[in-house]
């Protein structure tokens, strides 16, 4: 049986969650913008460790619950279009598929439900609040904060078949590395990290060429 394992930022959808999130919460700060997308693509190309990004990111981010849905909103209109347009292939393949994402549940799960994602199918970060629902931080104990996060969750699904991992970023492409998928795609449609071309077994400018090759 094949399974799919679905990065969400740059893939799923057609920017980073955070940098949007960023953009909502702060949106006259450019350079505070620039900064924040610059530690994104470090990470992303494997440049600087994961958890590394992550604590530098959520240390700029000043965001509430209200910029949250702001940013939902957002992203409803930037799902990737080879997605939307394969919307069929996700609800009827959903027993197989997960979304594994270093992004945040409370952004990506009402997006990810729309497509008919199993919820307990869907992993992600969680931020954390204060009593006046401003983002604090994040949980530090969910193991996709931490470095190689993603290839501990699909480890730990333990899944039989042949997994396919697709993604745009170095943590999706260490999932193949460390030993715990058959096949990485690069999906390259919103964006192509030069560093990881090597990486992948195929490169993928579209949902439409993903499924091809795996039906």
């Amino acid at each position: 049986m094949n399974y799919f394992i679905i990065d969400f930022d740059s893939t799923f959808i057609k920017n980073e969650s955070l940098d949007i999130l960023f953009e909502i919460s702060d949106p006259n700060n450019n350079n505070k913008i620039r900064e924040i997308k610059k530690i994104t693509d470090l990470g992303m190309n494997g440049h600087i460790s994961f958890s590394k990004s992550l604590k530098r990111r959520i240390k700029l981010l000043e965001a509430s619950r209200k910029d949250i849905d702001k940013a939902i909103n957002n992203i409803r209109l930037n799902i990737s279009d080879s997605f939307e347009k394969n919307s069929d292939f996700i609800r009827k393949n959903r027993t197989k598929i997960y979304l594994v994402s270093s992004g945040f549940h409370e952004i990506i799960d009402p997006i990810a439900e729309e497509f008919n994602i199993i919820k307990n199918h869907i992993y992600a970060n969680n931020f954390v609040f204060d009593d006046n629902e401003i983002v604090t931080g994040f949980d530090d104990k969910n193991v996709l904060s931490m470095d190689k996060g993603k290839v501990e969750i699909v480890k730990n699904l333990n899944l039989d078949g042949t997994i396919h991992v697709i993604g745009d970023g170095y943590t999706d492409y260490e999932i193949k590395k460390e030993g715990f998928a058959d096949y990485f795609y690069l999906f390259t449609e919103n964006i192509k990290r030069e560093s990881l071309i090597n990486n992948a077994d195929f490169l993928v400018k579209s949902l439409d060429q993903f499924i091809k090759i795996v039906e």
